[in-house]
């Protein structure tokens, strides 16, 4: 059992005026999750959406206005379940953008730390991690991108310590 806490984002899209839309964690340690989409309704420049990054994560935007947590409602829930921990993500420069997006947004502070994979990945370890990236077919939701993450770590862990 990998003892790693792993969070990803999908967002409106890759550019520099995007915004985070859905975000997921995952501990496999302790059996616990959470993922939740995010609305963008009210927030001063939360306006640009890509058709593209909709496509591949399917994701509409009425579904966020519909669904989705004020930022606000959001940062409190992330930070009440994961306060004064370490997260790791496999595109830190992009997690952590829309990390501070939404906290920007909400006017908050993230109470944990995210950091990238592979600050934990090495040799061996890092080979066998993107070589069971490489055959997973990904599917672009926030929890679903945890869950494969997970399991590529603990085919990168098999067998070893993950201390």
């Amino acid at each position: 059992m990998i003892d790693l806490v792993c969070l990803d984002f999908e967002a409106s899209g890759l550019g520099p005026r995007s915004y985070p839309i859905e975000v997921a964690w995952r501990d496999p340690a302790a059996g616990a999750e959470d993922s939740f989409l995010i609305s963008p309704d009210g927030v001063t420049g939360w306006g640009d959406w890509c058709e593209i990054a909709e496509g591949i994560h399917g994701i509409p935007r009425t579904r966020l206005l519909a669904e989705g947590l004020a930022p606000e409602t959001a940062c409190k829930r992330l930070n009440q379940a994961l306060e004064g921990r370490t997260l790791y993500c496999d595109a830190l420069e992009f997690d952590l953008f829309w990390l501070r997006r939404l906290y920007d947004a909400a006017g908050m502070r993230p109470l944990f730390r995210l950091e990238g994979l592979e600050s934990r990945l090495e040799g061996d370890r890092l080979e066998r991690f993107l070589e069971c990236i490489a055959g997973q077919k990904r599917r672009h939701r926030a929890l679903d991108d945890v869950t494969d993450l997970i399991s590529a770590l603990e085919y990168a862990f098999a067998g070893q310590s993950s201390g």
